[in-house]
C-alpha cells in the first residue's frame, strides 16, 4: 500500500494517472485527516516526506501506517513488486522525514529494523492492513519495514 513513485514529473517511470491519483489521496489526507475516495478509505495512511536521494527534492507520498507507541511503522512493499519503493531508497541517503498525520507536521527520524524486532513489528502491521500480508509470495525481496521515530 505504499507508492513506489517519487512525484517528479521528469521521472520517466511515473504514469500520470497514478501520479494524479496520489496527488487526489495526498490532497485528501491534508484536508479531511484521512482518504475520503479510493482504496485508502478506512485505512491508516500518513503523508511521508523524503528528500530524493538523486535530486535532493521533496518527495511526498502516501504511506499506510501502523502504531507502535510513539513511533509508526510502515513497510516499503511497492505492491509486492521486485524493486524497492523509491522513497525506501530516499530514506537510505537521508532518515530524517516529515510525517503528515491528523492535520499535523513531524519531523521524524527513519530507521530499518530487522531480525526479531523487524518480524513482531511486519505482524502488527499486516493485522492493521491484511491486504498487505500476501505481498512477500509475490517477490524474491525481503520487504523492508521501517519504523518513524519523532524527533523532539
Amino acid at each position: 500500500m505504499s507508492s513506489s513513485r517519487e512525484s517528479d514529473p521528469r521521472s520517466s517511470t511515473i504514469d500520470p494517472e497514478f501520479r494524479a491519483y496520489m496527488d487526489v489521496l495526498i490532497a485528501e489526507i491534508r484536508e479531511h485527516g484521512h482518504a475520503v475516495t479510493g482504496n485508502y478509505v478506512g485505512r491508516d495512511a500518513l503523508i511521508l516526506t523524503t528528500t530524493g536521494a538523486r535530486s535532493g527534492q521533496a518527495r511526498t507520498n502516501p504511506v499506510a501506517f501502523t502504531r507502535d507507541g510513539e513511533r509508526f511503522v510502515i513497510a516499503a512493499t511497492n505492491d509486492g513488486a521486485d524493486q524497492h519503493s523509491a522513497w525506501y531508497r530516499n530514506v537510505l541517503a537521508d532518515p530524517i522525514v516529515t510525517v503528515e498525520l491528523d492535520r499535523r507536521r513531524i519531523r521524524a527520524r527513519a530507521r530499518v529494523v530487522e531480525g526479531e524486532e523487524r518480524d513482531r513489528l511486519w505482524a502488527l502491521h499486516v493485522a492493521n492492513h491484511p491486504g498487505i500480508g500476501a505481498y512477500p509470495s509475490q517477490t524474491s525481496r525481503v520487504i523492508p519495514v521501517l519504523v518513524l521515530e519523532p524527533r523532539d
